[in-house]
């Protein structure tokens, strides 16, 4: 059996003109692309150059759902100018989809058309499509479209995950910036911090590695001295000094601390925790956050002479 060679055609030998050659084949042949995109539903002929204000679209397609597909030809390297045009014309005319095809797609871009899937919504999809022409041996040429980058259902799970976090870093940001506003007005334990996007902020408590924190989640809140000084022995001395002393910083706090040490892990804790609200109980907020207030300002006075003392000790010896 013999078998032919594939080569490559340079694709202007076959299509001089991009809007009068290949931009009316594909109009064509628009069956083709259908199927190198593998997508499910088939495309009724399209409207060529649709108006986009004073731009136009190449190809504008509607999907037997009435959807509106839109198509940016560009047969040469990709460019910022086209991705541009890709987001304009689909917002503008209010599609679902947008197919770009270039005959040499960059990375750069590549990149860009995976996050603009990732962060658009369910039912909206980008696409890359390299278009090559080739032949075996004196055959006719043929298009071959290849799919560089496109929509899954991983980037749109990657895209709702990432929704998820930038919501809860929002929640985070607008509690925090309320608590500390709070704080700030009553005392100057935490006046130089700003607000974050994580579960806790904290300030330091005067020595590298030991720090006042503020916790939440989304069903707890609490305050803690933290110890971390990088050395699991120092810290396990600190922490030890002070347990010494459970009783008069428990009966000064006002209430039972939990006193967290566990052999093999670094750090340790001296915590005042609550379990049944936190960031998910907004309407709560105002409240929470002064009982938050509150527990730091006694812990720290309960707490932070004692420390002194125990770090004062560690120091000499």
């Amino acid at each position: 059996m013999d078998i032919g060679k594939l080569k490559t055609v340079p694709i202007r030998e076959v299509w001089k003109n991009e809007p009068r050659d290949f931009n009316k084949w594909l109009a064509d042949n628009i069956d083709i692309l259908s199927e190198a995109l593998n997508l499910q539903i088939p495309l009724v002929p399209p409207d060529t150059e649709a108006s986009v204000g004073s731009f136009l679209a190449d190809l504008v397609i509607e999907d037997e759902s009435g959807d509106k597909v839109v198509i940016e030809c560009q047969l040469e390297e990709s460019n910022h100018k086209h991705l541009g045009q890709v987001i304009t014309y689909l917002t503008n005319l209010d599609a679902r989809t947008a197919i770009w095809i270039c005959a040499n797609p960059r990375p750069e871009h590549a990149r860009a058309i995976a996050w603009l899937n990732e962060v658009s919504p369910a039912d909206t999809y980008f696409y890359l499509v390299r278009v090559q022409t080739v032949q075996i041996e004196d055959s006719p040429p043929a298009p071959l479209f290849t799919v560089i980058s496109g929509p899954s259902e991983e980037t749109k799970q990657t895209g709702r995950a990432k929704e998820k976090d930038a919501e809860r870093h929002r929640r985070r940001l607008d509690f925090w910036t309320q608590l500390l506003s709070k704080s700030q007005s009553t005392s100057d334990l935490f006046m130089s911090i700003s607000p974050g996007k994580f579960g806790y902020i904290q300030k330091s408590a005067g020595w590298a590695g030991i720090t006042y924190k503020y916790v939440v989640s989304y069903r707890y809140i609490g305050v803690e001295l933290y110890i971390d000084t990088r050395n699991p022995n120092d810290n396990k001395s600190i922490f030890d000094m002070l347990k010494e002393k459970k009783t008069a910083i428990e009966d000064a706090f006002g209430g039972s601390l939990a006193w967290d040490y566990e052999d093999g892990r670094r750090a340790c804790k001296v915590k005042w925790r609550r379990d049944d609200e936190g960031l998910g109980a907004e309407e709560h907020w105002p409240s929470l956050q002064e009982e938050m207030i509150q527990a730091m300002t006694r812990l720290h006075e309960a707490i932070d002479k004692h420390l002194q003392q125990t770090m004062r000790a560690t120091s000499q010896t």
